[in-house]
């Protein structure tokens, strides 16, 4: 089966290559540096990307799961989403950022064409970032899936933290053949140190309820309040007997 070309440049970053559309998922390109929120809470990023924005080429579009934190969307992300021609992101964050930016509800989808003249379908998929609840205090969140007549399925977590909303990605699109799924076990005090995003073993039961094949982490690394790192993500894999299934390159 064609394996889609997925590169990842830390934290949420990932550029996917699928359709002959280049893909970027979350853009963080600052330097380390600290980033306070509302309320006093300080966000602190630990590493720089991998690659600056002009080293990437050209981008078609950016899947971005949400807007209103960091470490997600930091300064020159939001610079870099300038100069791309569509950003598919959450109602709420397509007001926000105005623009090129799309809004798309959960579920909801649009097509965008590929240089061989088919399609590539972007479904909008539900998220949570945080305990149930959370949205009135994190906001407006999603996530993603890729699908084309001739291509393998593609899921793109986004900041999610429950498996009950893997669970019905899994019902509409299962099983997916290759998963980015956000991990990095990050806890707020807000939320009572409960998890705004997968942790490993999250991550390990998420790729199961998929079927997934492949499955490439992301937003495990780089910033202060993760948790966990990859080698945490390996442990929780390698425990489920699923090691296989982890791509890590």
């Amino acid at each position: 089966m064609h394996q889609v070309p997925i590169t990842a440049f830390g934290g949420p970053t990932v550029l996917i290559e699928y359709g002959g559309l280049r893909i970027l998922t979350d853009p963080t390109f600052d330097a380390p540096g600290d980033y306070e929120l509302a309320g006093g809470l300080v966000l602190t990023k630990t590493a720089a990307s991998s690659a600056a924005p002009d080293q990437l080429g050209p981008v078609d579009a950016v899947l971005l799961s949400h807007d209103q934190h960091p470490d997600n969307l930091d300064r020159l992300g939001r610079n870099f989403l300038t100069t791309v021609p569509l950003t598919l992101t959450t109602a709420e964050g397509a007001q926000r950022l105005g623009g090129t930016a799309q809004g798309l509800s959960p579920w909801a989808s649009v097509r965008l064409p590929r240089p061989d003249g088919g399609t590539v379908k972007v479904t909008a998929t539900p998220a949570l970032h945080g305990p149930e609840g959370a949205e009135a205090i994190a906001g407006q969140v999603i996530g993603f899936v890729l699908t084309a007549e001739d291509l393998p399925t593609v899921y793109i977590s986004g900041d999610n933290a429950s498996l009950d909303l893997v669970r019905h990605v899994a019902e509409r699109f299962g099983p997916v053949d290759t998963a980015v799924l956000f991990a990095g076990a990050p806890r707020l005090p807000i939320f009572d140190g409960k998890l705004v995003v997968l942790d490993g073993d999250g991550a390990a039961e998420a790729a199961q309820i998929l079927g997934a094949r492949r499955v490439v982490p992301a937003h495990c690394d780089s910033w202060a309040h993760y948790t966990e790192g990859r080698n945490d993500v390996l442990r929780a894999f390698t425990s489920a007997g699923i090691i296989d299934r982890l791509d890590l390159s």
